[in-house]
């Protein structure tokens, strides 16, 4: 698939894989393994944004994938996340959709909303929504309409 295809198809809470086509260099190629990690790895899709146009710079639509969170006792020090414009040569494909039922949880309303967290039923993303202190915080299910569409128009994972 495209970026543009996961831009136009994919939805909020997918998890997206990409690369670049190359294969993966041996284990102890450490500085070749991690370049190629680069161009080649997943994350859960949590933002599309429109394209934008200002009278001295554009940016073409994109999205962003969240890919990693490190950290120790249960705190998360770095979140890496990757943005993709429409245009990327990079191959896409969708590994999994949000299951029927669960809830995602985002940062506010709105076009420019990020997904914060995916939770498996409504109980559990109001307990999520309370304890991380959103105040903005939007719940939107995942409707049997939205997986249906996936199974009838031919995006199932």
């Amino acid at each position: 698939m495209s970026a543009l295809s996961i831009f136009e198809d994919a939805p909020v809470g997918a998890i997206v894989s990409w690369t670049d086509g190359t294969p993966r260099p041996p284990e102890r190629h450490c500085k070749k393994l991690a370049a190629w990690k680069t161009n080649n790895s997943s994350g859960r899709l949590i933002r599309k944004e429109p394209p934008r146009s200002r009278p001295t710079y554009f940016s073409p639509a994109g999205f962003t994938l969240h890919e990693a969170d490190f950290g120790s006792s249960g705190v998360i020090a770095i979140r890496v996340h990757r943005s993709f414009s429409v245009d990327s040569v990079l191959q896409f494909n969708v590994v999994e959709r949000p299951v029927l039922g669960s809830v995602r949880v985002f940062d506010r309303a709105g076009d420019n909303a990020e997904l914060v967290h995916l939770a498996p039923h409504q109980a559990a993303a109001e307990e999520w929504l309370s304890r991380h202190g959103y105040p903005n915080g939007v719940l939107d299910e995942v409707s049997a309409d939205e997986v249906a569409a996936d199974v009838v128009e031919g995006r199932a994972a």
